[in-house]
C-alpha cells in the first residue's frame, strides 16, 4: 500500500498493492473549512461564557458567587491520628487490641473536610456526646499549599 499526498495536504490517495485500485479520501486540518459542515448538523457548535467577573464584596467574596454552593453536602472527620502497619499485624487484630498512633495525647486532632484538613481542634463533650472545639483553623492559601 503507498499514499501519495499533494502539497495543499487537503487529499490523499491511496493505492492498494493487491487489486492495484485506488481510494480517496480528503482530509482538512482542524479550524479549516473542510468536508466537515460548520452547521448545526455535526452538533458542534461554539461555546459562549458569562462574564466571571467579582460578584459581591462581601465576607464570600472570592470572584465567583458561592450562594449556589451552600447547599452541597461536604464530609466532616475528625483524625485522632495515624499508624502504618503490615497486613499480617492487622490480620491478628481481635478485641482489645491497641493500636499505637503517631499523636501524643493531648495533641490537637484534625479536622477534614472531604479529606482536606481544615482546622486543628480539641475533643469536647456536648449533651452526653462527643464534640470537637476548633481552636485553630487552616487558611485558604495554606491549604492551596498542601495540594502541591
Amino acid at each position: 500500500m503507498t499514499e501519495d499526498n499533494d502539497q495543499g495536504g487537503d487529499e490523499t490517495t491511496t493505492t492498494n498493492a493487491d487489486d492495484g485500485q485506488e481510494s480517496h479520501a480528503t482530509v482538512s486540518e482542524p479550524g479549516a473549512d473542510g468536508p466537515l459542515p460548520r452547521s448545526g448538523k455535526t452538533g458542534l457548535e461554539p461555546a459562549e461564557f458569562g462574564d466571571l467577573t467579582e460578584t459581591s464584596n462581601g465576607p464570600d467574596a472570592v470572584g465567583w458567587d458561592l450562594q449556589m454552593l451552600r447547599d452541597i453536602p461536604v464530609t466532616l472527620s475528625v483524625e485522632v491520628g495515624r499508624s502504618a502497619i503490615s497486613i499480617n499485624n492487622l490480620l491478628q487484630m481481635s478485641q482489645g487490641s491497641v493500636v499505637e498512633l503517631d499523636r501524643t495525647a493531648g495533641e490537637a486532632l484534625d479536622v477534614m473536610v472531604n479529606g482536606c484538613l481544615v482546622a486543628h481542634g480539641e475533643v469536647v463533650v456536648v449533651n452526653d456526646k462527643f464534640g470537637i472545639r476548633l481552636t485553630d483553623v487552616v487558611s485558604p492559601s495554606e491549604r492551596v499549599k498542601k495540594l502541591n
